[in-house]
């Protein structure tokens, strides 16, 4: 039989709300990232968060990706050439919600491109209060967000996603920034 067909796709992008006015450094870093516009790191890998991985999901915790030296959580690299200290307006910002941005980092003034998104209000993410770089929230992408979610191992044992979660591209909607903010990605204003 002839007839018609509906395909639905599914959502693709997550929308995120920066903070600079509270996290200015951590902001400058993530931007240049998701536009690129740095060209190579020293490690000789591109300044991008273009095809990298999400290498840890935790149901009711956090997704984390951001490793864009190695891409499994060992590495990370800043747009500084080194590690970036924490702003420190950020550190007092109350981890206590779904949705928060968030450096990943190793301990104090460690911070370089690994990032986590908050999936819970738990005790457990509010424990991360003063320990991590907030600087951004999701508004838009909590259908992404829950397909992140259930990619994670089925097992309850790894961190690992079970199936393969990456950042396939990136930038910036350039009609929410500043003049000043276009210049720092290396964008002309709209």
């Amino acid at each position: 039989q002839k007839g018609r067909i509906c395909l639905r796709m599914p959502p693709e992008r997550l929308v995120f709300e920066l903070w600079p006015n509270v996290a200015p450094i951590a902001c400058q870093n993530f931007l240049s990232l998701a536009t690129g516009h740095k060209g190579m790191g020293g490690a000789g890998r591109p300044l991008h968060y273009k095809t990298c991985p999400f290498h840890r999901i935790v149901p009711g915790f956090i997704i984390q990706g951001g490793d864009i030296l190695m891409g499994n959580g060992s590495g990370g690299e800043s747009i500084y050439g080194k590690p970036f200290k924490d702003d420190k307006d950020a550190l007092k910002v109350k981890c206590d919600r779904r949705g928060l941005l968030a450096m990943g980092n190793s301990g104090k003034n460690s911070n370089t491109s690994q990032f986590f998104i908050t999936l819970s209000d738990s005790k457990q993410v509010q424990s991360l209060t003063g320990k991590h770089v907030i600087f951004g929230r999701l508004v838009d992408g909590e259908a992404v967000l829950e397909l992140m979610e259930q990619c994670a191992s089925k097992d309850g044992q790894s961190e690992e996603p079970a199936y393969s979660v990456v950042i396939a591209d990136c930038g910036v909607v350039r009609e929410t920034l500043t003049a000043l903010q276009c210049h720092q990605c290396g964008l002309t204003p709209a």
